[in-house]
């Protein structure tokens, strides 16, 4: 696939918006990379975008832990139950997707989506308990909903942050702030997974994926700045992590089902 230099450059600025994202809300890279490359940057294919799009945001997702890290907000017990189990449905995930039409991938995603965004907005006052951790009496709910959004993940070519940042809440009780945190490690273990069968296939541009990465390094650290300043509002960063969701899915039901009905 051969791209001019406006769509580098569209790419590379896609890119940091997408590093905002994962920073600010350890989710959300994948359902505006996915549409930023096919929509703005013009990637022909859904397939090709989808798994270059994985490795871009597994890449910037690393990036962004680093940065969460250091502010204290990866919880790493839960991030690796959770990665390792999200492994295994990621791989068997992404090999169902790439055998599904490109439109109707797009479709099933927007509207998975929102379901996520109304269950964000369901929860959003909940604060969490802070010194939540993974031990034996969880466990098998942490690795069962890290299987299941490493499944959704991969079928759909996503990091998967906005699906592991409410599944580490819901299967551990931790405050969102945290759960944005320990997600980047599943968000990067998923990408690499789904990328890596998609790129099997000759699927990922790794020139814009590259552009991708770099653009998103400098969002990142914007966006995980700003995340642990709302951290202590209360419902903050989950309503505006579900607005972003539900606004994206909306506008991908809009472009993706006249393409599918006709």
């Amino acid at each position: 696939m051969t791209l001019d230099l406006v769509q580098y450059v569209l790419g590379a600025l896609s890119g940091a918006l997408v590093g905002f994202s994962l920073g600010m809300f350890g989710g959300g890279g994948s359902i505006l990379a996915v549409p930023l490359m096919v929509y703005v940057v013009g990637v022909p294919s859904a397939h090709m975008a989808i798994g270059t799009s994985a490795f871009a945001v597994a890449a910037n997702a690393l990036a962004n832990v680093v940065s969460h890290a250091r502010l204290g907000n990866v919880k790493w017990r839960c991030a690796g139950i959770y990665s390792v189990a999200g492994i295994v449905g990621a791989f068997f995930g992404s090999s169902l997707g790439k055998i599904v039409d490109g439109h109707a991938l797009l479709l099933l995603f927007a509207l998975l989506m929102l379901v996520v965004g109304a269950l964000m907005f369901k929860s959003r006052g909940s604060g969490g308990d802070p010194h939540a951790q993974c031990n034996r009496e969880n466990a098998p709910k942490v690795v069962t909903f890290g299987a299941l959004t490493g499944a959704f993940s991969g079928f759909f070519g996503i990091g998967g942050g906005f699906l592991i940042v409410p599944g580490l809440i819901a299967s551990t009780g931790m405050p969102i702030i945290f759960a944005i945190g320990s997600s980047l490690v599943a968000v990067t273990a998923f990408g690499l997974t789904t990328a890596l069968n998609y790129a099997a296939s000759g699927l990922v541009d790794w020139p814009l994926a590259i552009i991708f990465i770099a653009g998103g390094a400098v969002g990142g650290v914007a966006g995980s700045l700003i995340a642990k300043r709302l951290s202590g509002s209360k419902g903050v960063l989950n309503m505006l992590f579900a607005g972003l969701i539900v606004v994206v899915a909306i506008y991908m039901i809009a472009n993706s089902l006249p393409a599918l009905l006709g």
